[in-house]
């Protein structure tokens, strides 16, 4: 650290002056706490606070106002924006993350990049001209994270002919829409397969099929004492479907919120560090409430769903070469579940979804309209198996972990409207996309790719019949 003439020298920012006082008695963990900055005139833009008993007494177009704002507020430091003083033995996780030129707030590498969430999710549909802007949308590669990346060799002096990334990756946002349907299916897939590793414990040295909605995640058994992962395939070991995050890394939207919010805004919810915690040292407690991240997850799950266009006789035999080439053996066209109600909890069990429900919500009533089956449920067209895949070395990140070449299968629709397309943008086209893919996916790529010209330009013609909610436009 700097002595500390050296630290008020380089002070110019109000988040860094009510700091410095932290900065003197040293970093030593982030229980230290400073008063919020005194800005006379200046309010905190997350205003009105909500708690989660505010909720009871809250209609649904309330809750979903609430998280409507939240979603689009652009926090400042009275809010708590941003980490606080950097930690010297840990400046990479977040709380104790440095900032460009010492500005006090942004990042950009490796988060501290946005001060709104809908900043990574403003683009309705980037096929109109202008492009559709509105909430809950794809960004471009502008607004594209640098998760956990710690350096990029711009230059190239590593003479690799590439700009490497020290580890880390490169993600590309996605958009929101239909989420409510896609959370909904992942929790009815996960209490099905924790309902198949009671089975397997229940009757010891049998193999049993981890089958939920079609899907297969292989196979499991239990030999009295150990279960016997070794088969399972595309989930974690604990048969959690984690719909959201381009590897599969969130059950819910709710935990996705969470985590997204810390990272890149170093804005820290309460049910993560603690009420009346500053883990950050930013002097700043409670930046994010419960009852906030409630709304913000109603909000999320009640967003439009993607739609399908009229298709034209093209576009017909395009679905049809679709199928027949396997590409619909991970993009499944349609999933359903079994009941139309989303039940949101807290707190969030992941491997019990039945726990803590505090609000069920009505996917065929809300914004999102999804249609109904006769069995009670909901139809979600997403174009995915919500299962992980192995994409191949083409794709494979360098995050250096075991994750690196698998993705979940990306839901197609909306597709017509949101390049680009894979998991950082690499693909500006959707013929680029498809000849990406490696792995799993080769022989269906190599057969799309020697499809005659007129035959790609019919899947094309079909994927973009598949476009976003045009009422998701503001």
């Amino acid at each position: 650290m700097a002595p500390p003439g050296d630290v008020l020298d380089r002070l110019t920012s109000s988040k860094q002056i009510i700091l410095v006082a932290m900065a003197l008695i040293g970093f030593g963990g982030l229980t230290a706490q400073a008063d919020p900055p005194a800005m006379p005139g200046e309010t905190a833009a997350l205003t009105p606070r909500i708690q989660q008993s505010d909720l009871a007494g809250m209609g649904m177009k309330e809750m979903i106002e609430h998280g409507r704002r939240i979603f689009s507020t652009p926090f400042t430091v009275v809010d708590g924006l941003g980490d606080g003083p950097m930690d010297p033995g840990d400046p990479t996780s977040f709380g104790g993350r440095p900032t460009i030129d010492d500005n006090g707030v942004f990042l950009r590498i490796n988060g501290l990049d946005s001060q709104t969430c809908n900043e990574c999710h403003s683009i309705v549909s980037n096929a109109e001209r202008p492009p559709l802007l509105g909430i809950g949308g794809v960004g471009g590669v502008s607004t594209n994270a640098f998760f956990k990346v710690t350096g990029v060799d711009v230059a190239d002096k590593r003479n690799n002919g590439f700009a490497e990334m020290d580890e880390g990756r490169f993600i590309n946002p996605l958009f929101l829409f239909g989420s409510g349907g896609v959370e909904a299916l992942g929790k009815e897939m996960t209490r099905e397969l924790q309902a198949l590793k009671q089975q397997a414990m229940d009757d010891p040295d049998t193999m049993v099929p981890l089958v939920t909605k079609g899907v297969s995640f292989g196979v499991l058994s239990y030999d009295g004492i150990d279960f016997d992962y070794s088969a399972v395939d595309g989930i974690d070991d604990d048969l959690v479907v984690k719909p959201f995050g381009r590897k599969g890394e969130f059950a819910t939207v709710r935990g996705f919120d969470s985590t997204a919010l810390q990272f890149h805004l170093g804005m820290q919810a309460v049910e993560l560090v603690g009420q009346d915690v500053d883990a950050d040292g930013d002097g700043v407690v409670n930046e994010i409430t419960v009852g906030e991240l409630s709304v913000l997850h109603v909000h999320n799950v009640t967003l439009p769903r993607p739609t399908e266009v009229l298709r034209t006789e093209p576009a017909r035999e395009g679905q049809q070469l679709f199928l027949d080439l396997g590409c619909a053996g991970c993009h499944l066209p349609e999933l359903r579940t079994e009941s139309r109600y989303l039940p949101l909890a807290f707190p969030e069990v992941d491997t019990d979804p039945t726990q803590n429900v505090y609000l069920e919500i009505d996917l065929a009533k809300t914004l999102a309209r999804f249609r109904r089956d006769r069995n009670g449920g909901v139809r979600v067209p997403l174009y995915s198996d919500l299962k992980r895949h192995d994409m191949g070395p083409g794709l494979a990140e360098s995050a250096g972990f075991d994750l690196d070449p698998l993705f979940i299968t990306a839901r197609l629709w909306g597709v017509a409207d949101t390049a680009p397309y894979l998991h950082d943008g690499r693909a500006t086209t959707l013929t680029e996309a498809i000849l990406y893919h490696g792995g799993e996916a080769q022989q269906a790529r190599d057969d799309f790719d020697a499809l005659t010209d007129q035959d790609r330009i019919k899947v094309l013609e079909f994927l973009r019949s598949l476009q976003t909610p045009r009422s998701a436009a503001q």
